[in-house]
């Protein structure tokens, strides 16, 4: 856990890396204009197109070739109306068009979670207090241990296990995870509000499973009762399709090695500047090409997001080079790397912190580790000096 933001760094020096960040941000605001409207109206069509055609395909999935090509469609029009459009959008990256269609108060997504609580947890919960222990609840999402400085539980053990079925579900995982019992069982939420939250995921989540086994299914039912479940199957898959790569990317963002965690005491008067140095310090990146930031909601830029949540998601790649400049000349941890070996740090971090034991010595090494990195390097042409010997008595 760390217990400064940077403490290599001075209260000076933190602060001015926060000014140059405001006029980083400041920069790219006043530069937004028609070349960004295009690319959000030009995502908006492909999926939608997407969406048409896999629907469109999916009326004959009794067809092994309209099947494959609709399934496939279905999922990546999923993932982008997931991760570019709805996660985006409403995060309010799209409001300066004034666009009452593409606007963070208007905008519903293909989701299970209602955007109303999704706002909530995430935009203000998750973005606001980033990786602080006791604060962010989507450090683990409740459920699992991902830091040694997190209380352990037996029912922890099983970890390894369920973050795969919360994999495959992980639109429900993260409506559940709205809802906000653990909050309930704590008494930090009433009943009443609970009751509240309860009724709006009841009335999203039969929209959207009347939505893609129901209605669309049924049409199939054209060139027959086959297709009508041949349908219902490939809405699951395209579905699963979405939850597993959406698990993935945004856990490669957020559990990482390299990621830092934050005691709450952090938050005490801490500045814009600390603020900064929390969020690049709390998040990953993934390096990859175009298409592959595009399929990622650009969240594949983790730190650029998170320092600046608002910004349209196609400017992320653009700063994120000068971003990784700063970092690196304040002496920051810049984390990234592919997808694949990321990933396979995060499924490390869930077996590792499902034990105890291992957890709290492989916490202990790493402290250590960290500790003799800090400390001075004597030269090799340096002459040994004797310390006294501290006789007993």
């Amino acid at each position: 856990m760390t217990t400064l933001t940077a403490d290599h760094l001075t209260d000076e020096q933190i602060e001015a890396l926060g000014a140059e960040l405001d006029a980083l941000r400041a920069e790219v605001v006043a530069s937004l204009g028609e070349r960004d409207a295009r690319y959000i109206h030009k995502i908006i069509k492909t999926q939608r197109g997407l969406d048409a055609a896999a629907r469109a395909l999916l009326l004959f999935a009794k067809y092994p070739p309209a099947w494959i090509a609709g399934t496939a469609a279905l999922s990546v029009a999923k993932i982008l109306e997931n991760m570019e459009l709805g996660h985006n959008i409403m995060h309010g990256q799209w409001d300066w068009m004034r666009d009452p269609k593409i606007h963070s108060t208007t905008w519903e997504w293909d989701h299970a979670s209602a955007a109303e609580g999704w706002k909530k947890s995430h935009n203000f919960e998750h973005h606001t207090y980033t990786n602080v222990l006791g604060k962010d609840r989507d450090l683990g999402y409740s459920i699992m241990r991902i830091s040694p400085d997190q209380p352990w539980h037996p029912l922890h053990l099983t970890q390894p296990v369920y973050n795969q079925l919360l994999a495959l579900f992980f639109e429900w995982g993260v409506a559940f995870y709205d809802l906000e019992v653990d909050l309930v069982q704590e008494g930090k939420k009433s009943k009443a509000a609970f009751r509240h939250d309860l009724k709006r995921f009841w009335r999203k989540a039969r929209r959207q499973l009347t939505k893609d086994f129901v209605l669309f299914p049924a049409l199939s039912v054209v060139s027959g009762p086959q297709s009508v479940v041949a349908s219902m199957v490939a809405s699951f898959v395209a579905n699963s399709v979405r939850n597993f790569w959406a698990h993935a990317v945004i856990f490669c963002g957020h559990f990482p090695e390299g990621v830092e965690t934050f005691p709450e005491e952090q938050l005490e008067g801490e500045t814009r500047g600390q603020w900064y140095v929390r969020q690049m310090m709390g998040s990953a990146n993934l390096s990859g090409g175009p298409l592959f930031h595009t399929m990622t909601g650009n969240l594949s830029h983790q730190i650029e997001h998170h320092i600046f949540p608002d910004i349209p998601s196609n400017r992320y790649a653009e700063i994120a080079p000068r971003v990784r400049e700063i970092c690196e000349r304040y002496g920051l941890r810049y984390t990234t790397g592919p997808l694949r070996k990321q990933y396979a740090t995060v499924l490390r971090k869930i077996n590792r912190y499902a034990l105890p034991r291992r957890a709290e010595t492989a916490a202990l090494k790493a402290r250590t580790a960290a500790s003799l990195a800090a400390l001075p390097v004597r030269p090799a042409d340096a002459p040994v000096v004797q310390q006294p010997v501290r006789l007993a008595g």
